[in-house]
C-alpha cells in the first residue's frame, strides 16, 4: 500500500474566539501524535476548516486525500442535532463536522450519518483527537484505473451481474439504501462540479454489493448510483480485477464502448476479502445493524485501506469466513456469503436500521 502524504495539518477560515481557543488546545495534541503543523500549504493531509456564524464556506480541496474537519460553534443543543447540523457537513464538502458548545460538549458528524458526542471534562482534547485521528490518518483508495478490455461477451452482463441487480432491488424494498441528502441539491453548482471532479460521484447513495466472477475478478456496484436499479455494465455495475498498490488505485475492466462510472468506494474492502478467502463469493454492505456481531475498533472512512483491513481481520477471525457479519463501528454492516441469496436469507428480518454510536 502506498502510504501517501505525511500527516501535515493546517487551519482555514476565521475562527470565533472560542473555536480559536479549541484549536489552540488541539494543536499540541495533534503534534504529540505525529502530525506536523504547516501554515502555508494548499495540499494538507488534514485541514481544520472554521465556519463563521454568518455563512458557510466550503473547503476547496486540491487533492482527494485531504481530510477536511469543519468546526462550527453553537450555544446549545437543538432538538434534533442530526437534522440541524448534518447539512453543514455536506455543504462544506467535509469528511467530518465538529460542532463545539464551549465548555459543554463536542458533537461529531460523518457523511455516512455517524453521529457521536464527547462531553467536556477530563482529557476532553485528547478524546476529541481520538475521534478524529483514525479517520484523518486513513489512506483513501478512490482512484480508479479503467482498462477497456472487458470481453464483449460480458458487455451485457451475465447471470451473476443480474443477480447483483436483483439483490439491489431487494435491499431497496427493505429500505436499506437511503440517500439522506441529495448532494446535488444542497451544494451550489460550482461546488458540486468540484466534488464530481474529485471523486466522480453523482450523489450520496449508501450501501454496496458485489459478487465473485472468478478467482481474480468480481462484479461490484458503482459509486453514487441507485443500488436498486443496477443494470448497465460499466455504469451501474463494474468488473474489479485488482488493486495497484504503487498507484493506490482500483483496477477495473470495462467495455470499450462505455464511458465508465467509478466503482463503489468500498471496493478495496471487498478486494481484500475476496483475495484472502476463495470460499467467499458475495459481499453486501448496508447501513444497518445486528446485535452481537464482531465490530471494528475504530470508525474509519469509507473507501480507506484501513477500513478494508479492519473488516478483513474480522472475517479472518471468523469460524466460517463465508458466513460472517462484521459491524463497522458507527457505520453499518459488511456481510459475506457463498452467494448473494445466501446473504439475503441470513439477514432478512434481522436488521436494525439504527446503527448504535459510541
Amino acid at each position: 500500500m502506498n502510504t501517501k502524504s505525511p500527516l501535515v495539518f493546517n487551519f482555514s477560515g476565521k475562527p470565533s474566539a472560542d473555536l480559536e481557543a479549541l484549536a489552540s488546545k488541539l494543536r499540541p495534541v495533534f503534534e504529540a501524535n505525529g502530525y506536523s503543523y504547516v501554515q502555508a500549504t494548499d495540499t494538507p493531509r488534514v485541514a481544520l476548516n472554521f465556519l463563521s456564524g454568518d455563512g458557510v464556506r466550503a473547503y476547496r480541496r486540491n487533492i482527494p486525500e485531504t481530510f477536511v474537519l469543519s468546526l462550527l460553534q453553537a450555544s446549545e443543543d437543538p432538538e434534533n442535532p442530526l437534522e440541524e447540523w448534518y447539512p453543514y457537513l455536506v455543504r462544506t464538502l467535509s469528511n467530518m463536522l465538529l460542532v463545539y458548545i464551549p465548555g459543554k460538549k463536542a458533537h461529531f458528524f460523518t457523511l455516512d450519518l455517524g453521529y457521536f458526542v464527547e462531553d467536556f471534562g477530563d482529557d476532553f482534547y485528547t478524546r476529541v483527537f481520538e475521534r478524529i485521528h483514525p479517520m484523518a490518518s486513513a489512506i483513501l483508495v478512490v482512484k480508479n484505473r479503467f482498462e477497456p478490455d472487458l470481453e464483449p461477451g460480458l458487455w451485457e452482463g451475465d447471470e451473476l451481474s443480474k443477480k447483483l441487480g436483483e439483490a439491489g432491488k431487494k435491499l431497496g424494498e427493505w429500505d436499506l439504501l437511503p440517500a439522506a441528502f441529495p448532494i446535488d441539491k444542497i451544494l451550489p453548482p460550482k461546488d458540486f462540479r468540484h466534488v464530481q471532479r474529485l471523486y466522480g460521484i453523482g450523489g450520496l447513495s449508501y450501501g454496496n454489493l458485489s459478487v465473485r466472477k472468478d478467482e481474480a475478478r468480481f462484479w461490484m456496484s458503482a459509486s453514487g448510483v441507485d443500488k436498486s436499479r443496477l443494470r448497465k455494465i460499466g455504469r451501474d455495475i463494474l468488473m474489479v480485477t485488482g488493486y495497484d498498490a504503487d498507484e493506490n488505485a482500483i483496477v477495473l475492466s470495462v467495455p470499450s464502448v462505455v464511458e465508465p462510472r467509478r466503482v463503489s468506494v468500498d471496493a478495496i474492502e471487498h478486494w481484500l476479502i475476496y483475495k484472502e478467502h476463495p470460499e467467499v463469493n458475495a459481499i453486501i454492505h448496508v447501513h444497518a445493524w445486528m446485535e452481537g456481531v464482531p465490530t471494528t475498533l475504530f470508525q474509519y472512512p469509507c473507501g480507506t485501506y484501513q477500513l478494508g483491513q479492519a473488516v478483513a481481520e474480522k472475517v479472518r477471525e471468523a469460524r466460517d469466513p463465508a458466513e460472517t457479519i462484521v459491524g463497522l463501528k458507527n457505520h453499518g454492516l459488511t456481510v459475506t456469503g457463498r452467494s448473494l441469496s445466501h446473504i439475503l436469507d441470513r439477514i432478512d428480518g434481522k436488521l436494525l436500521k439504527h446503527v448504535p454510536m459510541g
